[in-house]
């Protein structure tokens, strides 16, 4: 009625008008609106105005009066009238209408406020719970639908199957599978769009809701507010029979099972819905099964029987989305979700109006248009297709529509990947990623912000109160959101029904490290915050919203009687995860201190168990013959009785109570998904191999000793790592032994060869085996063996007594004795034993004969003893120095590690050294590590010297013509002479250079590049690169020392051009692969002596020692460069204090000759060099990427520290070894500047990583700054991390620098604010004995039992006793214990502590005094067993016999009292 009162006030506000001319448009505002007034009363009531003829006149006078109120209020000024007037005839009923309009179809959000019962919403299922749906509906609003609010029929049937369940089960349910209760997640799905009438709205914190229940989940606490219906007789009411015609959307229920097809319940009277069972095979469900009574279906009307009382209709998905509705009878027929024609008449900023069905209005907000629509694509007048999500239930009808689209296609929203595939936005964003910039598109001031993700590949949605940590009252479009800005932000969940993200900006979610139980994984060591302790468990804040349980039995390794003693609300707690169930939404922990800090493997899938791999367990069930014990994610497994314990255990319940933390090894995995699992196999000292297949009988096989006992012993066999016998009779048969000589001579770890598998035992999984019995030796000569009769190439038999430097010695019969060099034991060494065990007997070929010492040269090789079989030689036999050759592979045997390198046996005699150098292609600072005596290597010949009897030899790969002795000399060079070199190392006072084809490097000083005395030659010294080639002039030779210069002065244009022909002569040579000598590449032309470059350091205040450098013909390709120039640091500038200190080479020499190979090896600078020759590309392409040995060399530039920073950011000791190296060049700034740099770089995870820059900070500051930097780095310090160790570290660098008033100082302001920490105390007590005031360290004590707990008294007075034992006077120290164990006679641990501080003054008599006391208290005889062990020990060390015999007759003594 309201939309009646509007016309007639202005038709009489016409008639009342006389002078002025602004009645024009008055006149025409009722015209438009009798076109509203038509359309309403035409839909949905009809008929004419119903007032009576006194109500329309008095509603006219009232138009009048307010007409004439506001024509007097627009006639104020002229100026503006006569503008009006002009506009009349251009727009004469457009305006005012237009203006009247917006008012009434005014865009609006939907919100809680907003929704009223009756109200109509599509909806999207965003989950389904066991007694409710969590739907999503537009606008980011959530709500739920209760179990009893699907339909009539599925509450009908929930009430029947409640009342059979009191009753017996009925038989009709078995029978007919349509009776059945089917539960929610059978009949819904997530994604699936719903329609719904709202029936409840609750206040907000309202916590009365049915369905859900206490949920962790975010969405389902969200969705409580709201309660929603799906009864088909609610969400249709108000459609007609007549609105039934083909293609109209419903939905119904399933009422009935009949012959042919579906009865369904359309909720609109006097008519009912018919399905086939042939249309139901079309839907969007399985066709086998029948559907359920009281489900649910989404149909589509085909046609209505000619009676007006049936209705056939269709479930195809199809058709359902794509029928599009064109007339309806009323309003209340346009159901939610409804498909319809519109047409635009209006786009605002904030939205689109439309008309739709040609009568009713609608809009639609801008969360649901389409995201890539741009300015052509809605124009005003263009007809288009949307779906109504809801009504305003206003008067007259306004609808709520839809055009993105997910939502006019009834799907999920997707977004297409790079791949071109389509992902759901869980899967492409999973809740937890953080999105480093998202851009803000929109800002609605009171609700939140809109972003674009991926340049619009989806929009986001953070709430106002998720975009700062802060409280914003209201986002202002000048502020830090404005559109346009980028932010970080993180998922944190999902508007489903709107097809957006839900964000968060704070920075607290961007640092949470678990957002959801889904991101938690087992087996996780966490600190949480305890949130409070019940009889239940122990809550524990993890992350955020992530909340953990420990369990009564997990408080502990032990049971706790008292657990709220050990856990208080907000404490810290270190816990392990040990289930996580995601479904659930539950994470259980454990605090066992046995699991928590274990680090065996977790098991917490089948696919994690193997057999053979030690595990914690936890002991779940104690069964009369096995354990149940528990693993991870509730994984269990079974322990029988036999692998409990090497003996028996007559009661399991008492020995192993639930709970207890046992260590077992998994043994078998059986096809059922059951573990069998052995605490007796698990101990470190027995050694199990469960699988003992590999092993026959009558196998040939060799072991180890592992143990001896009186008549066997047991071996582990290699590879198999079988557990074997051997009779200790037998093989001292075998040895010709007796068993006692035996036993005194064989060792564990001895390694037996040639034994016989003889029999298996598969339980106990080992084997028996015993030695191979000897093949008959040949009776050659026997009898006759001597040193007369011997000759080369007989076979002799004899026994290893000894091993000596040449080889092993072998006692022959007839006093013969033999030698067997390392070379001369096989044909192939990977299968020789160079020295083989002392008392083996060995069969072995003379090959040589000394007739005055009665020895022979002996070899077991095989080509040696059976020439004729001429079996393949691997390592030929080397018989003198004539048999190699420079470049010929060997192999050998290390005779001994020097520190200039090995020596290597590779023949008799015939000893080879390997240099430092050439022992690897990369620089290995701990070599010896890698090298054994007796060890086998293969490397190449260098160089043969037969007549010094030198071979050198080489272990590094490459070309080794190169490697070879230098060509030039230092005698070969003069000065004035011109030579090519190559620039090695690059410091700021010049370049080293390596002259080519020799070893000899020399400096070129700074000032020797311009003839210009003006110019800036640190600028020329940084224009050069590591490996460029240069021409050089000799300027001086000094003492083995050359200096360069590289002044063009010196050169003519002859020399170049030489250089040049040199080049051009060599390309096609090198183009071959060949390689420069040491690795560099001669790809380069000689560059001028006066080539420049850019730079910004300049240092002229070198030493002019500097210049010279030390020349070593015979020293090895690496140059020291890993330490600075002497005059840059001088001796008096303190260093950084750290433990240990920084030291980049312990010992000169040998940095100078192992400082780094290769010196253009990691020259990264090549690369960037231009104006290359054709020569040089083809040089470049078989050149060896050498950028890895970069990792290998000491850092000796900021380049270098920089370079190593990339790689492990979160290094502490990196950063304080670059602090270190800045310090040593005065760098005091540049030391503070990476100390704050590394503050900033270190991840927040890493707190030890910080705490140790801070630590090295203080130092600093300590050592090179004033009191007020040390002050506020100390304040700065203490913020940042834990106070109480910041203060106590201070105080420690105060005191180690011996500055003693500043380190009291400290001491006491600790104690002034930790006074409740035991700790500090017995520190400052500590500080003060060590500085020698005993009477102030003493005063300290009543002060702090004034500040502590009493609990922690006797901890406190037990430190400051052992203190004045060990700094102070041990007569107190003796006074104090006596006070505390006089007071706390029980606590046995005091008289332990007592106990040893006495030792340690070896007072034997006042020990025993004290023992005797202790004994009197009353004790179990476990304890007391370690009483007496600990007194006798104590009279063994310090006492006398008459002291042991009376501690023996004490212990006989207590143990008859006991008993």
């Amino acid at each position: 009625m309201a939309a009646l009162k509007r016309p007639l006030d202005d038709h009489s506000t016409a008639r009342k008008s006389k002078k002025t001319k602004t009645d024009a448009p008055t006149e025409n505002i009722p015209q438009a609106a009798s076109k509203l007034v038509s359309d309403e009363v035409d839909f949905p009531r009809g008929g004419g105005t119903s007032f009576t003829p006194l109500e329309v006149k008095a509603i006219r006078a009232e138009a009048v009066k307010e007409a004439n109120a506001e024509l007097f209020e627009d006639a104020q000024a002229e100026a503006k009238q006569s503008k009006k007037r002009k506009r009349k005839s251009e727009t004469q009923s457009s305006v005012p209408t237009a203006g009247d309009k917006s008012d009434r179809i005014r865009i609006e959000h939907l919100n809680y406020k907003r929704l009223n019962i009756g109200m109509k919403i599509l909806g999207q299922i965003v989950s389904v719970e066991p007694l409710a749906l969590i739907v999503s509906l537009p606008n980011q609003l959530f709500a739920h639908v209760p179990i009893t609010n699907i339909s009539s029929q599925f509450t009908t049937l929930l009430e029947s199957s409640m009342d059979n369940e009191d009753e017996e089960s009925g038989e009709e349910d078995e029978s007919d599978p349509s009776r059945r209760v089917p539960d929610l997640s059978e009949i819904f799905h997530p994604g699936q769009y719903v329609r719904t009438v709202v029936t409840t709205v609750h206040a907000p914190g309202s916590t009365d809701m049915s369905g859900i229940g206490k949920s962790r989940d975010e969405v389902v606490r969200a969705s409580r507010r709201v309660e929603l219906s799906l009864v088909p007789e609610r969400v249709n009411s108000g459609v007609h029979k007549s609105d039934l015609k083909a293609g109209f959307t419903i939905s119904a229920a399933v009422k009935s099972v009949e012959d042919h097809g579906y009865i369904l319940d359309l909720g609109i009277p006097d008519i009912s819905g018919f399905l086939s069972f042939k249309d139901a095979k079309k839907g969007p469900f399985e066709a086998k099964t029948k559907l359920q009574l009281g489900r649910l279906l989404d149909v589509t009307v085909t046609s209505v029987s000619a009676n007006g009382r049936t209705c056939n209709v269709g479930v195809d998905v199809e058709s359902f989305c794509g029928s599009c509705l064109s007339e309806v009878t009323n309003a209340n027929s346009v159901l939610p979700g409804t498909l319809v024609q519109a047409l635009i008449t209006a786009v605002h900023p904030t939205g689109l109006n439309l008309q739709v069905l040609g009568f009713f209005d609608g809009t639609v907000d801008q969360f649901h248009l389409r995201p890539d629509a741009t300015e052509k694509t809605y124009k005003i007048g263009k007809k288009i297709k949307a779906r109504v999500l809801y009504d305003f239930s206003t008067t007259p009808p306004r609808f709520a529509l839809a055009l993105t689209h997910h939502v006019v296609g009834l799907d999920a929203q997707s977004i297409k990947a790079k791949s071109t595939v389509s992902q759901s936005m869980q899967e492409a964003y999973p809740v937890g990623t953080i999105l480093d910039a998202v851009k803000v598109v929109r800002l609605e001031a009171e609700r939140g912000v809109v972003v674009e993700i991926d340049s619009g590949a989806i929009q986001g949605f953070t709430h106002i109160s998720h975009v700062s940590d802060e409280h914003v009252p209201v986002l202002s479009s000048a502020g830090p959101w404005k559109p346009g800005s980028i932010h970080r932000a993180r998922v944190t969940g999902y508007f489903a029904f709107d097809g957006i993200l839900q964000l968060s900006m704070k920075s607290s979610v961007l640092e949470q490290k678990f957002l959801q139980v889904a991101d938690v994984q087992v087996g996780e060591v966490i600190k949480g915050t305890i949130k409070k302790l019940t009889d239940s468990g122990l809550f524990v804040s993890m992350s955020g919203n992530v909340d953990g349980v420990v369990w009564p039995n997990h408080y502990a390794d032990i049971t706790l009687k008292h657990p709220a003693k050990r856990f208080k609300a907000g404490a810290t707690i270190k816990c392990r995860v040990l289930v996580v169930d995601p479904e659930r939404k539950r994470i259980s922990l454990t605090a066992k201190k046995t699991l928590v800090e274990s680090t065996l493997p977790v098991i917490a899938t089948l696919q994690d168990a193997q057999v053979g791999i030690v595990v914690h367990a936890v002991i779940f069930k104690v069964f009369e013959k096995h354990l149940m014990v528990e693993f991870f994610n509730n994984l269990k497994a079974v322990v029988p009785a036999r692998e409990i314990s090497e003996t028996a255990v007559s009661k399991l319940s008492e020995s192993f109570p639930i709970g207890k933390v046992l260590k077992v090894r998994i043994i078998s995995l059986e096809d059922q998904g059951r573990i069998i699992a052995s605490v007796r196999q698990a101990c470190s000292s027995f050694d199990v191999t469960s699988d003992i297949s590999a092993v026959e009988i009558g196998n040939i096989v060799e072991g180890t000793v592992s143990e001896i006992h009186a008549d066997n012993a047991i071996l582990t066999l290699h590879p198999s790592q079988v557990r074997a016998l051997i009779s200790l009779n037998n093989l001292a048969n075998h040895r010709k032994l007796v068993v006692a000589q035996l036993r005194t001579l064989l060792k564990v770890g001895e390694r037996l060869e040639d034994l016989v598998v003889v029999t298996r035992n598969v339980e106990k999984s080992f084997v028996i085996v015993a030695c191979k019995p000897k093949a008959k030796a040949a009776a050659q000569n026997k009898g006759s063996f001597s040193i007369e009769t011997v000759i080369v190439g007989d076979i002799v038999g004899g026994r290893v007594t000894r091993h000596a430097r040449h080889g092993a010695l072998i006692k022959l019969p007839s006093r013969v004795g033999g030698t067997l060099h390392p070379t001369d034991t096989a044909d192939d060494y990977d299968a020789a034993t160079p020295f083989p065990l002392i008392d083996s007997v060995l069969k072995a070929s003379v090959i040589a004969i000394d007739k005055e010492k009665k020895q022979l040269t002996l070899s077991t090789r095989h080509s040696r003893m059976y020439p004729d079989q001429g079996k393949p030689i691997v390592d030929r036999e080397i018989k003198g120095l004539a048999d190699l050759q420079v470049g010929e592979t060997v192999r050998g045997f290390i005779k001994s590690v020097v520190d200039h390198g090995l020596f290597v046996t590779i023949g008799r005699d015939i000893d080879a050294r390997v240099q430092i150098k050439e022992l690897f292609d990369d620089f290995v600072k701990e070599w010896k590590e890698r090298f054994t005596p007796n060890q086998l290597v293969k490397g190449r010949i260098l160089s043969v010297d037969v007549e010094a009897k030198k071979v050198e030899m080489t272990l590094r790969s490459g070309d080794l013509s190169k490697s070879s002795s230098s060509s030039l000399a230092i005698a070969d060079l003069k000065e004035g002479q011109k030579v090519d070199g190559v620039v090695t190392r690059i410091e700021d006072y010049g370049l080293f250079i390596q002259i080519e084809k020799s070893k000899l490097t020399g400096l070129c000083h700074k000032s020797q590049l311009s003839d210009n005395p003006s110019a800036d030659v640190s600028v020329a010294v940084r224009g050069f690169r590591e490996g460029d080639h240069v021409k050089a002039f000799i300027l001086k030779i000094e003492q083995r020392k050359i200096s360069f210069s590289l002044k063009p002065s010196h050169f003519d244009d002859e020399d170049f051009r030489e250089a040049e022909e040199t080049a051009a002569s060599r390309p096609d040579i090198e183009a071959e692969g060949s390689e420069d000598e040491d690795g560099m590449s001669d790809e380069e032309m000689p560059s001028s002596p006066a080539h420049a470059g850019a730079a910004d350091e300049d240092d002229d205040s070198e030493d002019v020692d500097a210049m010279q450098v030390d020349i070593d013909p015979q020293s090895h390709l690496y140059q020291s460069s890993s330490k600075p120039p002497k005059s840059a640091a001088p001796s008096h500038v303190p260093s950084l204090q750290l433990s240990g200190g920084f030291q980049w080479s312990t010992n000169p020499d040998f940095d100078a000759e192992e400082g780094g190979s290769e010196p253009s090896d990691s020259d990264d600078d090549d690369d960037e060099q231009t104006g290359k020759k054709k020569k040089k590309r083809r040089r470049k392409e078989i050149e060896q990427d050498l950028t890895a040995d970069m990792h290998t060399k000491t850092p000796e530039s900021n380049a270098d520290f920089e370079r190593l920073l990339l790689g492990s950011p979160n290094s502490s000791y990196l950063w304080v070894q670059y602090m270190s190296f800045q310090l040593q060049l005065s760098e005091v700034e540049k030391a503070r500047e990476i100390a704050r740099r590394a503050l900033q770089t270190i991840s927040f995870r890493e707190e030890q990583e910080k705490l140790n820059i801070w630590i090295a900070l203080l130092n600093l500051e300590n050592a090179y700054g004033t009191d007020e930097t040390v002050e506020a780095t100390f304040k700065e310090a203490a913020r940042a991390n834990d106070s109480k160790t910041i203060h106590l570290r201070l105080a420690l660098i105060f005191d180690q620098s011996e500055k003693t008033a500043k380190a009291e100082e400290q001491y006491q302001r600790t104690c002034k604010k930790f006074g409740q920490s035991s700790k500090v105390w017995t520190l400052f007590s500590e500080f003060y004995l060590r500085r020698g005031d005993l009477e102030d360290s003493r005063k300290l004590l009543p002060r702090c039992l004034q500040s502590l707990d009493k609990r922690k008294h006797l901890k406190t007075i037990s430190r400051f006793a052992q203190l004045e034992y060990k700094l102070g006077d041990p007569e107190r120290g003796k006074t104090l214990f006596e006070g505390i164990v006089d007071s706390h006679p029980k606590r046995l641990d005091l008289w332990s502590v007592y106990m040893d501080m006495e030792a340690g003054q070896n007072q034997i008599q006042s020990l025993r005094n004290l023992f005797d006391r202790v004994l009197t208290q009353k004790m179990t005889s476990h304890k007391a067993k370690a009483f007496f062990k600990k007194w006798l020990e104590l009279e063994k060390r310090i006492g006398d016999d008459e002291g042991v015999a009376l501690c023996k007759a004490k212990a006989v003594e207590w143990t008859q009292r006991a008993s």
